[in-house]
């Protein structure tokens, strides 16, 4: 868990943004929130849209102030889409990823990830509290990201530059090895003998035929149980042109 990373939202007006947070946490294997003056919490829609983090929203910590919520941490980003005119260090969601992933826990220090309201984002005297802008690049004709979606796109570069990543194991991708060399031979040989039998090949075209049947199969890389699939085609198709 990158437990070290404090997510806190200031002034949150709609409870269903606090729960999808909490969502968008837990699915990078974040689980601590901190809510600085909630409108509504708790509340049943915080819970709807948390859709199965409920662990999140009941142990996240509400404060009545943002300097209580920041008090044991040692740096802070704040999260601005809107330019300001004192000029501030800032880094990007991936910048501040690649530079601040936790790579063990225990020897990082904390660090608060600060969002503000959904309608005005954070005061400036709340980025006075801050250490570094956070900035998500987005489309500067419309840079305003809904307050979840922007904490989802921070937990992921984090989840991902902390190599949290999970291989994927849909489907049987992997069971059967690489088909051979000789094996594809064999098959490309049964492939033109078939093609010959069923009248489809002419012995003008058959090199040129071939030379592509080659590339698509190759591109595709067959593993031993889709050659036998296909080589279990041509021999049905074989003995139906017999009969």
């Amino acid at each position: 868990m990158l437990s070290n990373f404090k997510v806190v939202l200031v002034e949150t007006s709609h409870p269903g943004n606090i729960g999808a947070v909490a969502r968008a946490m837990k699915n990078m294997g974040m689980d601590q929130l901190r809510l600085v003056s909630p409108k509504y919490f708790p509340h049943a829609d915080a819970t709807a849209r948390a859709s199965g983090a409920d662990d999140v929203l009941r142990h996240a910590g509400c404060f009545a102030s943002l300097p209580e919520a920041l008090a044991d941490c040692q740096i802070v980003f704040g999260a601005s889409a809107r330019d300001r005119t004192i000029s501030w260090p800032s880094l990007t969601a991936r910048e501040l990823a690649e530079t601040w992933a936790a790579t063990d826990d225990v020897a990082q220090p904390n660090i608060a990830l600060v969002f503000g309201r959904e309608n005005s984002g954070l005061k400036n005297h709340e980025l006075d509290l801050c250490h570094y802008l956070l900035r998500i690049p987005c489309n500067p004709d419309y840079s305003s990201l809904n307050l979840a979606a922007a904490v989802q796109v921070v937990c992921y570069e984090l989840f991902v530059a902390g190599g949290r990543q999970s291989a994927s194991t849909i489907g049987d991708r992997g069971e059967a090895p690489l088909a051979t060399a000789a094996q594809m031979e064999a098959f490309y040989e049964h492939l033109q003998q078939t093609m010959a039998d069923i009248g489809f090949l002419h012995p003008e075209r058959s090199r040129s035929i071939m030379r592509r049947l080659r590339r698509i199969f190759n591109r595709t890389q067959l593993d031993t149980k889709e050659l036998d699939i296909l080589r279990g085609i041509l021999r049905f198709s074989q003995n139906h042109n017999t009969k």
